[in-house]
């Protein structure tokens, strides 16, 4: 059963249809939108500040996310994918981007919409990740635009996970 747990009286709000692993964290001031995903071990922490996740976005094995105290909270938009392992905290997460595994996103950056950032990218604070471009490195940088394939599969890869989650889901 997962730990969905309120914190300071603020409980976790969960939208329609939202699959949440069995070793999944939710505490706190956290929103989660419809048709969304949150898989094995994953945590969001909403304990010092919110965490808003929009429709249809999937939250992947053992990510975090976490937001910094009297400061910065997390906004993750709509049809958003955050791979494996990845680190999402006290950010702005447009549409229809996928955050890749092991990828860290820092306070008070802005990803804009029809945005990848690669595996293992760190982007760094107060970054402004610009609409229709690949990211990747240490620190991250524009590497090149999205191809028509790529933008194709930041529309795909969420309903892939809609389906992925129905596998799980008992009645």
């Amino acid at each position: 059963m997962p730990l969905i747990s309120p914190v300071k009286g603020i409980a976790p709000v969960i939208g329609a249809d939202v699959y949440i692993a069995e070793n999944a964290t939710i505490v706190g001031d956290v929103v989660i939108g419809d048709h969304c995903s949150v898989w094995f071990n994953a945590v969001i922490r909403g304990d010092v500040n919110y965490i808003k996740i929009g429709n249809y976005s999937n939250v992947q094995d053992g990510v975090v996310i976490h937001c910094t105290y009297e400061k910065n909270g997390t906004d993750i938009g709509n049809f958003v994918n955050i791979g494996h392992n990845a680190i999402v905290h006290g950010c702005i997460i447009q549409d229809y981007v996928l955050i890749g595994m092991g990828a860290i996103v820092m306070d008070r950056t802005v990803v804009e919409s029809n945005v990848i950032v690669a595996a293992g990218a760190v982007v760094l604070e107060d970054m402004v990740l610009e609409s229709g471009y690949l990211y990747a490195g240490i620190p991250a940088k524009k590497i090149k635009p999205l191809t028509e394939e790529q933008i194709a599969m930041l529309k795909q890869l969420p309903h892939n996970y809609v389906l992925y989650s129905s596998w799980f889901k008992t009645s």
